[in-house]
């Protein structure tokens, strides 16, 4: 591939990168469908027990509904895919799982630590596992597509 599509790939990855986390912000910390529109009224709220909220989530399953089951434990999942999607498509740096579970898990644990102090939605031990499975998951689902069009045209972003 030549230099210039590869660079145009690496650019068009940053700009889809931003995008993705202004939505991750927005959905996080001001989507009013979620509860997020009030910020100092209400208490500090965290989960400190690994398993609890995924458990109880599961368990209600029934009670709570679906969606809401789905969003938390899924979601959680498959909201930071894009994550460890695109940090190996910017960067070649990036292509490591451990480095991108690493980062994954980082800004998962900014994410959570602002929701804690600006006591929106809640500080999850089990959405910092989600999210940084899900960051994980994203850069598997780079490898395979990288592997696809290796496989296709014969050579690396």
């Amino acid at each position: 591939m030549k230099t210039e599509t590869k660079d145009r790939i690496r650019v068009i990855g940053r700009i889809l990168f931003v995008i993705y986390v202004l939505l991750l912000v927005y959905f996080l910390f001001f989507a009013e469908i979620y509860g997020r529109d009030s910020f100092a009224e209400q208490d500090y709220r965290y989960n400190l027990v690994p398993f609890q909220e995924i458990r109880r989530f599961w368990f209600y399953r029934h009670k709570v509904g679906f969606l809401a089951s789905f969003l938390n434990l899924a979601g959680n999942v498959i909201g930071f895919w894009p994550f460890g999607f695109f940090l190996p498509v910017m960067h070649r740096k990036m292509r490591s799982a451990w480095l991108v579970t690493l980062l994954g898990f980082a800004f998962s644990l900014g994410v959570e630590s602002v929701q804690l102090i600006w006591k929106v939605g809640c500080f999850d031990v089990d959405d910092l596992m989600l999210n940084t499975l899900g960051a994980l998951s994203g850069y598997w689902i780079f490898l395979l597509c990288d592997k696809i069009r290796r496989h296709r045209y014969g050579e690396e972003i």
